[in-house]
């Protein structure tokens, strides 16, 4: 199983020992709202880590809990899945955060890191992701990430926005991101390579 880190989050696959870090976030209402509109029960974040190991086992990919590198707090969840969880189907990321975490970027940070693992380890020729239409912080980060509107379609028993990117599309926004090199960076003065 594969672990992931950012400047800021380490990135583990989900696990029974993070049951309890995880429950205090699904627990919150507001983290929950556009998910599943309720907050869990202890057996309810139970049931997604049986899932979820079952994932990890047949995929060798689905979701992580994300750890604050600075105080190693469960600050988070995210995943890379398969759109409606079926391999047939094009691959799907998506996240929540702690509320106390909300509006600090680490939406982005953690996107940014997954779809990286899925176009560059995976291959993955697209990424998709689907929020409720009315979830503008999620949308706005699937937008950030690269990835265009593609309208509303039925998933999860939900009419979400589905927003989606190609895996050209990701290299060109991540070259876009990186900018020009600096023709003074002596890497950049050596001859090219055949």
């Amino acid at each position: 199983m594969t672990s992931l880190t950012t400047a800021r989050l380490r990135l583990e696959p989900m696990t029974d020992a993070h049951l309890h870090g995880l429950f205090e976030m699904n627990r919150d209402l507001d983290v929950m709202r556009y998910i599943t509109g309720k907050p869990d029960t202890l057996e309810d974040t139970q049931a997604m880590i049986d899932r979820v190991k079952a994932r990890w086992a047949e995929w060798g990919y689905s979701w992580w809990t994300f750890f604050e590198i600075d105080t190693g707090e469960i600050v988070g969840a995210g995943c890379i899945q398969h759109l409606g969880r079926d391999a047939a189907n094009p691959h799907e990321i998506g996240w929540r955060l702690r509320r106390d975490r909300w509006n600090r970027g680490y939406g982005s940070e953690a996107a940014r890191r997954m779809a990286a693992f899925a176009f560059d380890d995976l291959r993955a020729p697209q990424l998709v992701a689907v929020c409720d239409p009315a979830n503008e912080a999620s949308s706005h980060v699937m937008t950030k990430l690269g990835m265009r509107y593609r309208g509303v379609e039925r998933w999860y028993d939900n009419d979400v926005a589905v927003y989606g990117m190609t895996a050209a599309e990701w290299r060109a926004a991540q070259a876009a991101r990186s900018g020009p090199a600096d023709p003074a960076d002596p890497a950049d003065q050596r001859p090219p390579t055949k």
